[in-house]
C-alpha cells in the first residue's frame, strides 16, 4: 500500500497515463485568468515532477510547511503533490481571509514558503512582517525561489532528466504517518483551529469513497467529478481529489458555485458525480423548471445539508439522488457516514447508519446515552485497537483542545443527532446552534429551511437573541429578493411568521425579523454562527428588529 498522496498519484500515472486528470472549463479559466483545457495524468505528472525538482533545489525538506493561496486552480493540485513528494506539508490559504486572518495563519502555521498568484503576494509578505516571521512568497512559476547552494547540482540534474512520477514509489518516500496538510477549520464559532492531517488521513478518505458502494459507486477510469467546493475544505481536498486519483478519474474544479450557469457547466464537463452543499439545491430549485432539467450524465450528488423539505423535490425534478453524508475535518474518513443505500428516508435529515468499523454514542446533556428517537451529541471513534485511525492527528499547538475533544475515548463532534428504531442517524443541528426558548430546543437550521421556501426570501440566518422571560428568542435575519421595497418589509415579516407557524410548532417561528443586505458566510457558504449571533444582538439593541413576539401563540385546536 502506498505511503503518500504523491506515491498514490504516481501509481495512477503508471496505470492510467492518458486518462483525464483535471478539466478546467472556460468559465473557471476566465475567472482565474488562466487557460482552459484538460490535463492527462501523464501531463500532470510532468508538471509535478518539475516542480518537485525545483522545490528540492531550493532546499525544501521533510517537516517544513508551505502555504498555498491557489484556490481551485490547477496549480493547487500540482504544487500540493510536488511538495508532498518531498515530505513538505501544505497549508491551503483561504483567498477570502483578510490581513488579520492571514497574520494569524502565517504565525500559527510557521510556513516558510508561500505560493500565490501575482497580485496577492504583498498581502502575505505584509502578514509575515506583522507577525515577525520570515516568509518567501513566490508566484506559481516559482520564480521567487532561489536554488540553495548545496542543491544547485541536484537542480541541474533534475532539469536534464526525463520527469516521470512512476519512479516515485521506488524512492525513499514520506510515510503514511507523515504530515500531509494543515487544514484550518472554517471558524464559524471562533478563531480557526489548525487540524494536522497525515498522508493516511487522505488515503483513507479516498479508500473509503471508492469502497462505499451502493448509490455511491465509483467506476475506475470512467467518472468525472465536478466540485465547486474550495480546496481549503476537506470535502474537495481529501474526498474528491483522492477518490479520483485512486481510480484514474477526472476532477473538474470550479472557482465556486454559480447557480445561473450550473447546468450548462454540468453538461459541458460531462460530470457523472457532483459535490454539493445544502444551499445549492435550494438555489437551483428556485429557478423555473426547464425541459432540459434532466439532460445531464450525473449519477449522484455527494454532500450534506439539503433541506429535508426540498430533498425529494430536487431528486424528482433533476433525476439523480443527493446522497447525504456526515463527516468533519477532524474525523476525515475515520467515522464518515452516508445514506447511500435504500431506503434513504429522504425528507427526514437522515444521513445513513454507521458502518461496522465505527463506534458511536449519542450523549445527552447529563452524560448518558440518549434513547432511540431522542437527540444528543454525536460521539465517534474508529472501532478496534486504533480509535483515531483516519482522524486528524491533533489541533496544532493546542493539546488541551485535542484531548478535550477526545475526552472519554470518543471524538466529541458538537453535532446533535438522533437514531431511529432502524439504526439510521438523523441530523438535528450543531450543538451551539440550538436555541433554548422556554425549555424548548429549537434548531436554527430547521427554521432556516422553512423560511428559505418562501418565494420572497433569497437568504436567511436564524439565531438566538436574549429574552428576559423565555431565555432565548428566535431571530431571523432575512435577505429579501430584489424588487421588494423597504415599505413591504413589515408585511413580509408578518407573513414569514405565519408561514413558519403553518409548518412548525408555533414556538419555532421567529419572534424577531431583521432585513439585511448580506449574511456573514464562510467561503463554503456556511453561516458564521458567532458573527450572526453578534449581528442579531446588535440589531436588537439598535431597534432594527421587527418585534413579532405577539404573533407566537398556540393555534386553537
Amino acid at each position: 500500500m502506498t505511503g503518500s498522496v504523491y506515491a498514490a498519484f504516481g501509481e495512477t500515472v503508471k496505470h492510467h497515463p492518458d486518462e483525464d486528470f483535471l478539466c478546467i472549463l472556460p468559465e473557471t479559466a476566465g475567472r482565474y485568468a488562466i487557460e482552459s483545457g484538460t490535463y492527462s495524468y501523464r501531463q500532470a505528472a510532468q508538471i509535478v515532477g518539475e516542480l518537485r525538482g525545483r522545490y528540492a533545489a531550493a532546499g525544501l525538506r521533510p517537516g517544513q510547511r508551505a502555504g498555498l493561496l491557489l484556490e481551485n486552480r490547477p496549480d493547487m493540485f500540482f504544487h500540493w503533490f510536488a511538495l508532498n513528494g518531498l515530505g513538505v506539508s501544505v497549508v491551503p490559504i483561504n483567498s477570502e481571509w483578510r490581513q488579520a486572518e492571514l497574520e494569524f495563519l502565517v504565525g500559527h502555521s510557521e510556513i516558510g514558503v508561500a505560493v500565490a498568484p501575482r497580485g496577492r503576494e504583498q498581502q502575505l509578505r505584509q502578514a509575515a512582517a506583522d507577525c515577525g516571521r520570515r516568509l518567501i512568497v513566490t508566484p506559481p512559476d516559482l520564480s521567487g525561489l532561489s536554488p540553495a547552494p548545496e542543491a544547485r547540482e541536484a537542480a541541474r540534474i533534475s532539469e536534464t532528466q526525463e520527469v516521470a512520477l512512476a519512479s516515485a514509489t521506488r524512492e525513499a518516500a514520506p510515510a503514511r504517518t507523515t504530515e500531509c496538510a494543515l487544514l484550518y477549520t472554517s471558524g464559524t464559532t471562533g478563531r480557526p483551529k489548525g487540524c494536522v492531517l497525515t498522508n493516511e488521513y487522505f488515503l483513507c478518505a479516498g479508500d473509503w469513497y471508492i469502497n462505499a458502494g451502493g448509490l455511491c459507486t465509483v467506476r475506475p477510469g470512467r467518472d468525472r467529478l465536478l466540485t465547486p467546493l474550495p480546496m481549503t475544505h476537506m470535502n474537495a481536498m481529501a474526498f474528491s481529489t483522492l477518490a479520483m486519483v485512486l481510480t484514474g478519474g477526472c476532477i473538474v474544479p470550479l472557482d465556486r458555485f454559480h447557480p445561473g450557469t450550473w447546468w450548462s457547466t454540468v453538461r459541458l464537463s460531462r460530470a457523472t458525480i457532483v459535490h454539493y452543499l445544502g444551499v445549492m439545491p435550494a438555489m437551483l430549485l428556485s429557478a423555473p423548471p426547464e425541459s432540459g432539467d434532466r439532460q445531464h450524465t450525473v449519477r449522484f450528488g455527494f454532500g450534506a445539508g439539503v433541506s429535508p423539505r426540498l430533498h425529494a423535490g430536487f431528486e424528482a425534478r433533476f433525476g439523480f439522488p443527493l446522497l447525504e453524508a456526515w463527516a468533519m475535518t477532524e474525523t476525515g474518513a475515520g467515522a464518515v457516514i452516508i445514506a447511500n443505500r435504500e431506503p434513504r428516508k429522504v425528507g427526514t435529515a437522515c444521513f445513513g447508519r454507521a458502518a461496522s468499523d465505527i463506534d458511536y454514542r449519542i450523549v445527552t446533556d447529563h452524560g448518558g446515552d440518549a434513547p432511540v428517537g431522542e437527540p444528543g451529541e454525536l460521539w465517534v471513534r474508529a472501532r478496534g485497537a486504533q480509535p483515531r485511525r483516519g482522524f486528524f492527528r491533533e489541533y496544532l499547538k493546542d493539546s488541551p483542545a485535542t484531548e478535550a475533544a477526545w475526552e472519554g475515548g470518543y471524538f466529541h463532534t458538537g453535532d446533535i443527532v438522533f437514531v431511529d428504531p432502524d439504526g439510521d442517524l438523523h441530523f438535528v443541528d450543531r450543538k451551539k446552534n440550538v436555541i433554548r426558548r422556554s425549555g424548548e430546543n429549537i434548531s436554527a437550521v430547521e427554521v432556516e429551511s422553512v423560511i428559505l421556501q418562501h418565494p420572497q426570501v433569497a437568504g436567511v440566518g436564524v439565531t438566538a437573541v436574549p429574552d428576559e422571560i423565555r431565555g432565548d428568542e428566535v431571530m431571523a435575519c432575512v435577505i429579501a429578493r430584489p424588487g421588494l421595497g423597504a415599505a413591504a418589509h413589515m408585511e413580509l415579516a408578518v407573513e414569514l411568521v405565519e408561514f413558519c407557524k403553518e409548518r412548525l410548532a408555533y414556538f419555532k417561528a421567529p419572534g424577531y425579523v431583521v432585513f439585511c443586505r448580506e449574511l456573514p458566510l464562510t467561503p463554503t457558504a456556511k453561516i458564521q454562527r458567532a458573527r450572526l449571533k453578534e449581528l442579531g444582538r446588535t440589531m436588537l439593541g439598535a431597534s432594527d428588529a421587527i418585534d413579532l413576539r405577539h404573533l407566537k401563540k398556540r393555534s386553537t385546536p
